[in-house]
């Protein structure tokens, strides 16, 4: 009987933390955006951002320029290989 307890108990555990898990690993909405914003303005202050932003767009853009180049190699590769 205690066993069958222990078991209830466990599953009971289980249930509790997958209904944790998907309460908050679920679809990021309104209030968790405005809460991510809240934690980046505290830590980085209201200044910095501007710079953090401009340092992701260039980032951004360079690693688009870097797939484009890669991928206009494996057309050319590929056009001279069909050529052969």
């Amino acid at each position: 009987m205690l066993s069958d307890l222990n078991i209830s108990v466990h599953l009971f555990e289980i249930h509790i933390t997958m209904l944790l898990a998907n309460t908050f690993l679920g679809m990021i909405g309104g209030p968790q955006i405005i809460l991510i914003i809240a934690v980046v303005l505290l830590l980085f202050g209201g200044r910095k951002i501007p710079e953090l932003m401009r340092g992701l767009g260039s980032g951004i853009k360079e690693f688009k320029n870097a797939t484009k180049e890669e991928e206009e190699k494996a057309q050319v590769e590929e056009s001279s290989s069909k050529k052969s």
